[in-house]
């Protein structure tokens, strides 16, 4: 097992890079100790060494991770992770509210994961002096289309820590949340954003935000804004290649991966160049391409040298710590100023699905609701909630209850 992992590697190069935890953090315990379960004995000390500098609690500022994204699909997983700490959580919160009714406990469930979750990252908030250390709590994604719920549920989840980052749907609604929360000094990670036009609208939308607040007198202090980009889920879960196959242009995986690596590329230097003051996040990352028989990894790769985040979910993590070939690999940090290859890109522009959304005006605001990546995250997040809301229903019913 390469020691130090290919993270430390990527941070190594990347000054200004920073690695999230894309989980909740209450489940980082267990996951550490199915890892060790399945790792051979001599990589076991190196794991443990590792683990111990990925979050330390004593170390914070020491530590890899610098910030936590969670989502509902996460919060879920964390809940199914230990369904006894949750059912207790759900008996202590019906004693003190027992005229809950069934959204009512999911909300209050959700909201202990945001805050267990944000606890312990507020060592790495305080030590930075606010910098890093936030936790992203997501608001409900069956609200994506609701500008006013959404705004309320936003400043519940701000009110639980001083460290808890709004998560908001890159939805037309969602833009015009972002825009409030920024004027009150609120941070907020713009989630469910896979396209140019979307990513630099955010960017735009937060320095309306920021010229209010500042106008207003708001204190910033305790402000960010990230923009992610959810690649593997424009490129796979969007249907690039179907729509390739629409217009008889055949779409590799190696293509697939240049056109998320092409978008989030051009969104990254154009918020720097235009001195937004947003940073990008990158998510939904996956192994590969496999290009003549050898597996890269490019979505790390191809961000060497990114002052950004790279968020990172536990698979992911697991999957890049026994990466076969983690020892061959050199992050170059000028890599994210290289360019997809120009015959790809001729490729790629002609799929309308693709050069659109390396437009910056090729959608309109409204017409990210109807994005089919957008539309299938959506439902899927959608999916997730009602899983949890069906665990508060049990435990309504009696099964938690004392």
């Amino acid at each position: 097992m390469k020691d130090p992992n290919l993270l430390e590697d990527l941070v190594a190069v990347s000054p200004g890079m920073e690695i999230w935890w894309d989980s909740s953090p209450v489940i980082l315990e267990n996951w550490y100790a199915k890892l060790l379960a399945k790792a051979s004995d001599a990589d076991k000390p190196v794991l443990k060494a590792q683990f111990a500098r990925m979050y330390d609690s004593g170390d914070p500022m020491g530590q890899l991770f610098r910030g936590v994204t969670t989502n509902p699909p996460l919060s879920l997983q964390a809940i199914q992770d230990d369904p006894p700490r949750w059912e207790e959580a759900a008996k202590e919160i019906l004693a003190e509210n027992p005229d809950l009714d069934t959204e009512g406990l999911f909300w209050q469930l959700y909201k202990q994961v945001v805050k267990q979750g944000s606890d312990m990252f507020l060592p790495l908030f305080e030590a930075s002096g606010y910098k890093e250390g936030y936790l992203s709590g997501q608001v409900d994604p069956r609200s994506a289309f609701d500008k006013d719920a959404m705004l309320a549920q936003a400043l519940e989840l701000h009110e639980i820590n001083p460290n808890v980052m709004i998560k908001v749907p890159g939805t037309a609604q969602g833009y015009d949340v972002i825009e409030e929360l920024t004027a009150r000094g609120i941070a907020t990670n713009n989630t469910l954003t896979f396209i140019l036009p979307q990513l630099l609208d955010c960017a735009k939308t937060v320095k309306r935000g920021l010229e209010k607040a500042r106008a207003d007198g708001v204190d910033l202090s305790k402000w960010r804004s990230v923009i992610t980009h959810m690649e593997a889920r424009y490129g796979d879960l969007g249907g690039l290649r179907e729509a390739g196959a629409e217009v008889g242009v055949e779409i590799t995986e190696a293509d697939v991966r240049h056109a998320e690596l092409a978008i989030f590329k051009k969104a990254y230097h154009t918020v720097k160049e235009r001195g937004y003051e947003s940073k990008m996040l990158s998510c939904s990352l996956r192994l590969g391409p496999t290009v003549d028989g050898v597996q890269h990894l490019w979505h790390l790769e191809e961000k060497a040298g990114a002052d950004i985040v790279v968020t990172c979910p536990p698979p992911l993590i697991d999957q890049l710590l026994n990466f076969p070939r983690a020892g061959e690999i050199r992050f170059d940090p000028e890599r994210i100023d290289a360019d997809a290859p120009e015959e790809v890109m001729e490729k790629l522009l002609k799929v309308p699905y693709f050069a659109r959304a390396y437009d910056e005006d090729g959608y309109t605001r409204e017409e990210y609701n109807t994005h089919p990546a957008l539309v299938r995250t959506a439902e899927a997040f959608s999916k997730a909630t009602n899983e949890m809301v069906a665990f508060a229903d049990s435990c309504l019913k009696g099964a938690c209850k004392a």
